[in-house]
């Protein structure tokens, strides 16, 4: 495994080529469910949380670690959790930075893809329907000491996303809707 230390003292501002390059994009979508509640409660940073039967196409693409998009939240739910409809705002597609992994520092037996949304809402969107597309990768999953170093890197993680969304090759998923009005399967 990598020092956290050597890792984080060289951090790119930008990363990934200037063309998304294969295996990505990557396309992931489920209904978003409860994870642990760290990401709020602990990190300072809410994450949708992706079912494990959504992550097959990236899990057998790529390895553990950090990764950059868009991600799309639709009024459409299912199960009992969901408090109400979302703004227009809050269901344009938006940028997006996600850990793939076990997450070392919490000690995860199992893998999970949780996204973070880059906009602040209103209301938890438990239920509701996510697509996200995966445009490239940040940085390898690693085991902090301290919860301020992880916090660190996440707020590091999320200036790299956008920076590196704001290619032309990047940005252009952001003009095209990542869910059908129609349907949501």
């Amino acid at each position: 495994m990598i020092s956290t230390a050597t890792f984080r003292a060289s951090r790119p501002p930008i990363v990934g080529p200037d063309v998304p390059k294969p295996p990505f994009p990557i396309r992931l979508q489920g209904y978003i469910q409860r994870g642990f509640g760290r990401g709020g409660r602990d990190l300072g940073c809410h994450t949708a949380n992706l079912p494990d039967d959504a992550l097959e196409p990236i899990t057998s693409a790529t390895e553990a670690g950090i990764y950059y998009g868009y991600a799309q939240v639709s009024n459409q739910h299912q199960g009992p959790e969901q408090k109400g409809s979302l703004g227009e705002e809050d269901l344009k597609v938006l940028p997006m930075v996600m850990s793939l992994g076990r997450n070392p520092y919490y000690g995860n037996k199992k893998t999970s893809a949780e996204v973070h949304i880059i906009h602040k809402y209103p209301t938890d969107f438990y239920g509701h329907y996510l697509a996200v597309v995966v445009l490239g990768y940040i940085r390898p999953e690693l085991d902090y000491t301290s919860r301020e170093s992880l916090i660190e890197d996440i707020q590091t993680d999320i200036k790299v996303a956008l920076n590196s969304l704001d290619r032309p090759e990047y940005s252009k998923y952001s003009h095209k809707p990542l869910i059908d009005s129609s349907s949501p399967e």
